[in-house]
């Protein structure tokens, strides 16, 4: 009997449980009879369930959840065209969040990926009119507002539609395809290449200019300065042959004197020195003895 009460209350148990299931906050859910969507009695519209505990028949009914929080579609960026005829890469995203959850369910069967695909097809179409309508200049000058608010006026229709509100379409980005970009930088770097070649010509001008002339001025220098030196040199010399000339004139056998005294050290500085001369000369004429010579 005991076992019979207590797989009663098991079986209790696990039907209470089975029937309970809680919504969290930031979510809704709907409830499912046999895979039929579970709609109210009176009104037959599908029945959302807002958060908190809720009940539901065990084996008969299962329940789906959504996120109704703020969502973010952010994916790679598109290809739009200007009025001129220019493609530009536009980075994007878009902020949404269900509000209608039969409508939402019936038009993307609760699945997210096709909401986003549905919702991202709505917002590009408006982005490319807006863009078909305007050049890269008014574009790139700054009415990147005006863009992004007539996008989400175009994206306000998703609410009947898919059920979902359209909060914020903000443009993250605006740039040139990279082939565009590519070719722009190549010309660009050509541009400076040819311009710094040009500055480095005329550099190299300037450069064998200034030497040029910085060695003309050095030779006008250095001859300068040589024919200086001879001139000093030259006066220098006509001065010590005049200072000789006059130290001669004031005493000829001083001076005479002298040089031989200088010849004999210059001529017996080196012991293995041989001289050829004639003892008679005057060469030894100072180095007679003054008795013998009387």
């Amino acid at each position: 009997m005991k076992n019979i009460v207590m797989i009663v209350i098991s079986l209790l148990l696990v039907m209470f449980v089975s029937s309970v299931f809680v919504v969290n906050e930031g979510q809704r859910a709907i409830a499912f009879q046999f895979k039929k969507i579970k709609r109210d009695a009176d009104t037959q519209e599908m029945l959302v369930y807002e958060p908190g505990l809720h009940f539901k028949v065990p084996m008969i009914e299962n329940v789906t959840k959504f996120d109704a929080r703020i969502q973010t579609l952010d994916e790679a960026p598109d290809r739009f065209v200007t009025a001129e005829k220019k493609d530009l890469m536009v980075d994007s995203y878009v902020k949404w969040r269900i509000v209608d959850f039969s409508t939402f369910y019936l038009r993307t069967s609760g699945n997210v990926d096709n909401a986003s695909a549905l919702l991202k097809q709505k917002v590009n179409n408006g982005l490319r009119t807006e863009f078909g309508a305007r050049t890269i200049k008014e574009i790139v000058s700054g009415d990147r507002d005006g863009i992004m608010s007539k996008a989400l006026e175009s994206a306000e229709s998703s609410k009947e539609d898919l059920g979902i509100e359209v909060i914020d379409v903000r443009i993250k980005a605006i740039n040139l395809p990279t082939e565009v970009s590519n070719s722009i930088y190549d010309r660009m770097r050509a541009e400076r290449t040819a311009v710094a070649k040009e500055h480095r010509s005329e550099g190299q001008e300037q450069s064998e200019i200034i030497r040029a002339t910085i060695d003309a001025k050095v030779t006008v220098m250095l001859a300068e300065a040589q024919k200086t030196a001879f001139e000093i040199r030259g006066e220098g010399d006509a001065l010590a042959a005049k200072v000789y000339a006059d130290a001669y004139n004031q005493d000829k056998e001083f001076f005479s004197f002298y040089r031989s005294l200088e010849a004999y050290q210059k001529s017996f500085s080196n012991k293995n020195d041989i001289m050829v001369v004639k003892p008679d000369g005057d060469f030894f004429n100072y180095l007679k003895d003054s008795k013998s010579s009387k």
